[in-house]
């Protein structure tokens, strides 16, 4: 089920949380950004992009759209894509060069109507100024995120994510405890890159984000959190290199899982 919340006055987070069995809930976000050049970021998943554009037209009329901002082609982001180009011919979409390579393999992109942008590159949207960020953790070589120079939000894709066993609206409503352990595991799972890296350059690209100062940081697959624990999502990140590498269930324990729900079944 897809809900919607406000993330600000101007935004509105488009939500679903997917359950991982054994691990917990991740939601999955995308985010209107309202203003005389609607946008938005992502496209939901697309196992459930009948249900997106549903919650979509709930906050905003997809003719009215001007912009989608594709942060990463991966099927939790691309799922009503396809729809909303053939709906509104005037919709444009904002991603890099290898991501319209990657859509090249499945949903190939009409070129006159994509706008090329690289990290440290900036667009003027409406009353906006977009300036793409490539976030310290990814899981797709494609993605870049950007800072909203009118609310003054990163958007991080699939960086700062966790894995959760409740999605509130407000990140800072999660304890210390969860938000850490959710983050880390989510990074474990979404960036295991992360276990290899040097972390002194790692630090480096934190402290990127840390200069920001962003007013909030709107994640993929976080709940929307204000700028007040960015101190605390920077140091979950930082903790990820020397955390326990995620090891996901074997044959074995696929067999045992299936037992299970056998045995729980109807007798």
């Amino acid at each position: 089920m897809i809900t919607t919340y406000k993330a600000a006055p101007d935004i509105d987070v488009l939500t679903s949380s997917f359950p991982i069995p054994g691990f917990g809930l991740v939601p999955i976000n995308a985010f209107v950004l309202h203003g005389p050049e609607p946008l938005l970021v992502d496209t939901g998943a697309v196992i459930e992009r009948e249900e997106f554009m549903t919650a979509l037209r709930s906050v905003l009329d997809p003719a009215d759209l001007k912009w989608i901002w594709l942060t990463h082609p991966d099927f939790d982001h691309i799922g009503a894509l396809p729809q909303l180009l053939a709906e509104n011919a005037e919709l444009r979409i904002i991603t890099t060069f290898l991501g319209v390579g990657i859509m090249s393999l499945t949903a190939p992109l009409p070129m006159d109507r994509v706008h090329l942008l690289n990290p440290g590159q900036k667009i003027a949207v409406g009353d906006r100024t977009l300036t793409a960020v490539k976030p310290p953790a990814f899981d797709n070589p494609s993605t870049t995120g950007f800072h909203d120079d009118k609310s003054g939000a990163l958007f991080s894709s699939d960086c700062f994510g966790a894995l959760l066993s409740v999605v509130p609206e407000n990140a800072a409503d999660l304890s210390d405890d969860e938000l850490r352990q959710g983050q880390v595991l989510w990074a474990t799972v979404d960036s295991p890159w992360l276990h290899k890296v040097d972390t002194a350059p790692f630090a480096r690209e934190l402290d990127a984000i840390r200069a920001i100062e962003p007013t909030m940081i709107l994640s993929s697959h976080l709940p929307a959190a204000s700028g007040s624990i960015t101190e605390r999502l920077l140091a979950s990140l930082a903790a990820v290199p020397s955390a326990q590498p995620f090891v996901g269930p074997d044959q074995a324990a696929l067999e045992q899982m299936l037992a299970q729900m056998t045995a729980g079944g109807p007798q």
